[in-house]
């Protein structure tokens, strides 16, 4: 959507008679916004986000159904994956910024991730290649989807009060993530969840997260511009103080109160080299000669559902939270971001590192100032950097970086208010929405879950004139995709 064709968000004094280049090609004033909120929004995201370059490469560090490994060599190659990672993060998260002008960052998609390493690279005969192939083919349709207005179009069928719905569950689901991220909600012995150690703050990580999450709480309540960042960077520095003293060591079975994902400690150089030998690890024909076409028309079909739908409801979210979105509900530039979006699965596939998609961590730099596409151009430099600057990005500990995701959450379900619960038709389906998405752990189960519903009350109620076209469409596709393990079981 043009910027020209929606109502600006005129929230700050306009700049003089001949504003700078930023301010005019990022509307950084119509959008109520400075050079220096972008910036700290930018880092903030970024921060938000670091976990992926420490995460993505452990999910694809196993083998292949080959035994081969990702990025080649005898074992796991994560310097290569976290390169990876990073490289194609930065340059789609850069054209996010430059080209459709919105605070997003992208990077590898957990879920479709796990995917590609627990699923299709170990069905037999699969390679690495041949599991990032499918990634490209599925990045390829979604580009035509978008190229041809299908995928924006679906984006617009969804009633405002769904997406409203999407918003709310995603602040659920990303408060959830930072609680699981910061050890502060675990399994439990006899239950499905638990709170801390036994239900005891006792390790030093989680009083690293409390003080973190009220630190950002106090400066939020105070309203200190920054206090997403402040918290993430006082946290660090506690957490790296906390370690060089204590030596807590990395979490596992036998050492509880170690650190999650990553120690805080800095060991040898704080600067290397990158090593890029994931790119262009990837085949379009291999997964077609050893599965067939059936098969891999499935499996691309599943990895487009997630991907198609994750980023719909980031986009409202991240909109919802800046006032970035006009009069019907609608992000800036949609059309815009949904290009960028979709080649950024195949960037991710090319690049060996797993389908990129726009990441809701986002939310944490537009809840601290972002609300252009300098930010995510911030985020995107910062990635790059972080090729070459792994070791001081390690430094920030999954503790630290939890108490942002639970603040924006927060911020997020903000909005259910703006839903008619005394509706059933309609708050029926917004609440299974917004109940799935945290409860299922995934964003797009709960979209497709709160779709079905919301076609199923409208038809029990007589009112199925209401439901657009594409809505049951849509809705038919999530009936297949929650279907696809006796579908698969069915062609195997």
């Amino acid at each position: 959507m043009s910027e020209t064709l929606v109502k600006p968000v005129d929230t700050a004094p306009a700049h003089a008679e001949h504003p700078s280049f930023l301010d005019s090609f990022f509307h950084l004033s119509k959008r109520g916004s400075t050079v220096a909120q972008e910036i700290r929004g930018g880092f903030v995201t970024f921060f938000a986000m670091t976990y992926i370059l420490v995460l993505n490469p452990i999910i694809l560090s196993g083998p292949d159904s080959t035994g081969a490994f990702l990025g080649g060599g005898s074992g796991a190659n994560i310097p290569a994956i976290a390169a990876g990672t990073a490289l194609v993060a930065g340059i789609m998260t850069i054209l996010m910024g430059a080209y459709a002008n919105y605070p997003i960052a992208l990077a590898a998609g957990l879920g479709l991730n796990s995917m590609v390493a627990s699923t299709i690279v170990q069905l037999p005969g699969m390679t690495w290649a041949d599991g990032m192939g499918i990634i490209v083919l599925e990045g390829i349709v979604v580009v035509l989807l978008v190229v041809t207005g299908l995928r924006e179009a679906i984006f617009r069928a969804v009633p405002k009060f769904m997406r409203t719905a999407i918003s709310v569950g995603i602040g659920l689901f990303i408060t959830l993530i930072g609680l699981v991220n910061a050890g502060i909600v675990r399994p439990g012995v006899g239950t499905p969840l638990s709170f801390a150690v036994n239900g005891s703050i006792s390790t030093l990580p989680l009083l690293v997260f409390i003080v973190g999450l009220f630190v950002t709480a106090i400066l939020m309540v105070k309203h200190i511009k920054g206090a997403i960042l402040i918290g993430i960077l006082t946290s660090t520095v506690l957490a790296v103080v906390i370690e060089a003293v204590a030596k807590l060591g990395p979490a596992g079975a036998e050492n509880v109160g170690g650190w999650g994902l990553t120690v805080p400690s800095l060991s040898g150089a704080p600067v290397a080299l990158p090593d890029l030998a994931t790119l262009g690890h990837f085949s379009l024909i291999g997964p077609f000669q050893k599965l067939g076409v059936i098969s891999v028309v499935v499996l691309a079909f599943s990895v487009m559902l997630a991907d198609f739908f994750d980023t719909m409801g980031t986009m409202v979210a991240v909109g919802s939270e800046g006032n970035l979105l006009d009069e019907d509900g609608n992000p800036y530039n949609t059309g815009r971001i949904l290009l960028v979006d979709s080649l950024a699965a195949i960037a991710g596939g090319a690049g060996g590192v797993s389908s990129n998609t726009s990441f809701v961590e986002s939310s944490t730099g537009v809840a601290d100032g972002a609300r252009t596409g300098l930010a995510s151009i911030v985020t995107g430099l910062a990635f790059l950097a972080s090729m070459f600057l792994a070791p001081i990005v390690a430094l920030v500990p999954n503790e630290a970086a939890a108490p942002a995701l639970v603040a924006v959450g927060f911020l997020m379900i903000q909005q259910v208010g703006d839903i008619k619960w005394n509706e059933l038709s309609t708050a029926i389906p917004a609440f299974l929405a917004i109940a799935l998405m945290p409860f299922g752990y995934s964003i797009t189960v709960g979209i497709g879950v709160g779709f079905i519903s919301y076609v199923v009350m409208e038809a029990a109620t007589g009112r199925s004139r209401k439901v657009h076209p594409l809505m049951w469409a849509v809705a038919l596709l999530f009936v297949v995709y929650f279907l696809l393990g006796p579908i698969q079981n069915l062609l195997s």
